[in-house]
Parts: C-alpha cells; sequence; structure tokens
C-alpha cells in the first residue's frame, strides 16, 4: 500500500511527497480511512510508530474545505517539546494547504500568542494549563471545533493533567470528532475514552514491548560510582548520539555539565530551562551539536530523532512502561540500539519487575578495569548542591549617644543622681506624665 492511494487533497498529497513519505506504517494504514470518514478513533501505539501523521494528514484533508479563520482543530499533548514536534510535522506536510498552525503553551511569553490567535489560526497544538489560561481569559474560541485529539493520553494522566482534560471538554462543542491516542490503557484512561468517544473505532498497533532492534544491559554499580562508570562506558563504546535520562532535574544539569567538563558536548533538557534553551538542546541534539543529551522523563516521549545510538539510565525509571518508552528512543527506523541501565542493589525490585514485562533476563555486564571497590565517601558529594558564597554582613553602625533618649540604654546620665538625664534643649515631661513618687510620704516638706 501507498500513501497516494488514501486520495488525499492534492495540497495534501504534495505536502506528503515533499516530506518523503512512500508507504504508510501500520498504525497511519489502519488509522487513516476511519479518520478521514469522520469516525472517532481511540489507538493504542508506541512513540515512534507514526501516529502524528496518522492523525494529521486527515485533518489538514479534512480542513481543506470549510471556513478559514476559526480553530476547527485542537490537539492536546502533555509536554512543550510534543506540541513542538506535532506543530512542525503539521507545517510540513501542509507547507501547501495554507492552514495555519501554532503552539500554545506554559514558560513562554502569552501576547505573541494572543497576537496569532487575533489574526486566525485554523489548528491549536496545545498543552493543557496553558489552553486553559487562555479559555479563561477570553483569548481564544473553540465553538468553531470539528476536531479534538488528545494525543499521549497515558503520559498527561501520569503527570496529573486529567482534571485539566476535562476542564478543557466542558469549553468545546459536544457534536465533534474525537481521536485519543495512548501508548497504554491505564484505567482511568479506558473510563476517560468511554466517556468521550463515540462508538470508536479501536487501533492496536503491537504491543507495549521494546523494538526487537534494541539491546539491552544492565550494569550493577554502587550509587556513588555513576558517574565515573558512565565515563567509562563512553570512553569504550563507539556512540554516535546517547539520550541519558536522570530521575530529578537537578541531576540532569549538574551530570550534563560534569560531561561537558570530561569534554563532551553535551547538553541537559530539564523543566528549569526557559522554552527557548530547551528547544536549543533539542535542536543541538538533532543537528549532531551535542553528542550526548541529559533529559528527566519529560522527554521520553518528546523526542523525534531517529539516529540515536545508545539509551542510558543513569537512574532506573519507576515503572516498567517507563523503561520501555524511554528505550524506544533508540532502535529505530530498523536501526540497532542498545539500552544501558545502571542499577543499585535498592533497584532489585524493579529489575525484576523490568524483566517479568519483558519476558526476559537482562544481560548483567560488568566494565573491565574499572574499581568497582571504591569506598563511598563520608557523605555523597556526587550530586552536592555547590555551597552558598559568605554573604558580607555590615556590621550595625556604632550608636550615638550623645542625644540618646532618656531611660534607653546608652543616654548620659546625671553627675548627681547618676539617672539619665534628657537631652538638652528639651521639654520637661508634662506634669500629669511624670511618675508618682514612690514614697510620698517621704517627700520633702516645703519651707
Amino acid at each position: 500500500m501507498e500513501f497516494r492511494s488514501f486520495n488525499f487533497h492534492p495540497h495534501v498529497a504534495a505536502g506528503v511527497q515533499s516530506a518523503g513519505y512512500t508507504t504508510p506504517t501500520p498504525i497511519q494504514e489502519q488509522g487513516i480511512p476511519p479518520v478521514m470518514q469522520g469516525l472517532d478513533v481511540m489507538g493504542l501505539a508506541q512513540t515512534g510508530t507514526g501516529k502524528t501523521a496518522a492523525f494529521a494528514l486527515p485533518i489538514l484533508h479534512r480542513l481543506m474545505q470549510g471556513e478559514r479563520g476559526k480553530v476547527r482543530a485542537l490537539i492536546v499533548a502533555p509536554t512543550r517539546e510534543l506540541a513542538e514536534q506535532i506543530n512542525e510535522a503539521i507545517n510540513q506536510l501542509g507547507k501547501l494547504t495554507r492552514l495555519r498552525s501554532i503552539t500554545i503553551y506554559g514558560g513562554v511569553a502569552v501576547n505573541p500568542q494572543i497576537d496569532k490567535l487575533k489574526q486566525g489560526v485554523e489548528i491549536i497544538v496545545a498543552c493543557p494549563g496553558r489552553l486553559l489560561d487562555h479559555i479563561g481569559q477570553g483569548t481564544i474560541n473553540l465553538s468553531h471545533l470539528e476536531v479534538l485529539v488528545l494525543d499521549e493520553a497515558d503520559q498527561m494522566f501520569d503527570m496529573g493533567f486529567l482534571p485539566d482534560i476535562r476542564k478543557i471538554l466542558t469549553h468545546i462543542p459536544r457534536k465533534r470528532q474525537t481521536l485519543l491516542f495512548s501508548a497504554t490503557m491505564p484505567d482511568d484512561i479506558r473510563r476517560l475514552a468511554s466517556d468521550i468517544l463515540t462508538k470508536p473505532v479501536t487501533i492496536q498497533v503491537g504491543s507495549t514491548a521494546p523494538p526487537v532492534t534494541v539491546t539491552h544491559a544492565i550494569y550493577p554499580v554502587a550509587q556513588h560510582l555513576k558517574t565515573p562508570l558512565l565515563l567509562e562506558l563512553l570512553k569504550h563504546t563507539d556512540t554516535e548520539s546517547v539520550l541519558i535520562f536522570t530521575r530529578t532535574k537537578h541531576r540532569a544539569k549538574r551530570l550534563g555539565e560534569q560531561l561537558e567538563k570530561a569534554g563532551y558536548k553535551a547538553a541537559s533538557l530539564q523543566g528549569n530551562l526557559s522554552q527557548n534553551r530547551r528547544q536549543a538542546a533539542l535542536d543541538g541534539f538533532r543537528d549532531g551539536s551535542y553528542q550526548i543529551l541529559v533529559a528527566t522523563d519529560i522527554a521520553a516521549r518528546g523526542i523525534d530523532v531517529s539516529q540515536i545510538s545508545h539509551v542510558v539510565n543513569y537512574d532506573i525509571p519507576d515503572t516498567a512502561e517507563a523503561y520501555i518508552h524511554r528505550i524506544g528512543r533508540t532502535g529505530r527506523a530498523a536501526r540497532s540500539g542498545d539500552a544501558f541501565t545502571m542499577v543499585t542493589p535498592d533497584d532489585a525490585a524493579m529489575v525484576r519487575i523490568i524483566e517479568k514485562k519483558l519476558d526476559a533476563q537482562l544481560e548483567r555486564r560488568s566494565v573491565d578495569g574499572f574499581d568497582y571497590a571504591v569506598p563511598a565517601p563520608h557523605k555523597d558529594q556526587e550530586f552536592a548542591r555547590p555551597p552558598r558564597p559568605p554573604q558580607n554582613h555590615k556590621k550595625p553602625a556604632k550608636r550615638d549617644t550623645t542625644h540618646a533618649t532618656p531611660g534607653r540604654p546608652g543616654a548620659p546620665k546625671s553627675p548627681a543622681t547618676g539617672r539619665p538625664q534628657p537631652p538638652s534643649g528639651s521639654k520637661p515631661a508634662h506634669p500629669s506624665s511624670a511618675p508618682a513618687a514612690r514614697h510620698p510620704q517621704r517627700a520633702p516638706r516645703a519651707r
């Protein structure tokens, strides 16, 4: 089967040809016909199977007919990276259609988004939070919406976006075409699908399993020796581009800095970066400017780089599904890839869960010549935050006691009584405000 058999609008077909698409992937072959017929679709497919084109091409074909300048298609994605990736694919495939597509997400200025919305667009690719902001401010009009796509629905659930999705659903027409794509189908996503889809066509491509072209290996190591072992692995491995996953944003940043100091062209991708810096890291990884990208799980499904040769789990993921999504970034397009996972004794239970999911035992490896017996420091400084620079605390100014307030420390005392005396030039207190004599019976008699 070839793409021309779908009978796309000529301008859409030209975009397909320009992109170099010839033979559709299984999800495209099964998904495009029902989407073009206007049916609701529930697609179960892993990242990298080509599902973006499976919904983008039929949407472009549909929107060639009808009114322009109104938001007619909404695609909701969990991360900014995935939103940009989808938008880029739409612009590439639809460059001759003159249909306008924009991204809506947080972490960037809102006014440019508002300006583009005012100019009129037909397709919006959005993250839930910023989309709700626009809805609340009245800067976006979804009353003409015809197609809703929820992409990576299970990841949106994992990130806590399910309540936001249900809020968004209250602001769009009930009569619409809805497409839901997910790599897994937990109970909450299944309930959501039953609530929002009408007689859906279910498409399942493969199972939740890693690409057969990926070789797996685990490297048992103590926590404090992970970075030295990683550097040793990189030194003795023929790597083209390496994607390294860490558990936390701080660790991703520090590990990226350590790899740079070791002479590697490395960058980190984590949530504390501005959108411009995140995009620069992704672009640099795609074009080869960076050989290594260190990322948290925000990038597990948002990176579309076909030439990744190695995925390294610096920290083992929390679930077997997350492991499969991570290593699914390599071994793509029929190329071979390697997945290395560093494990500590505390990770033994998760290793067993992953092996049960894969129905195979992962190969244990060690690096020849590496000293695994180096003792841990008393306090692990591997990812300790750098100490704060000492702050110069100003010494308090020396108190001027010349005109100190009577009764307070530093006030001048009377040589006769030894008690504080009022400053020169001050008026005596009003008689009514003077304290009563301590012993009135001993007051001197008037003479």
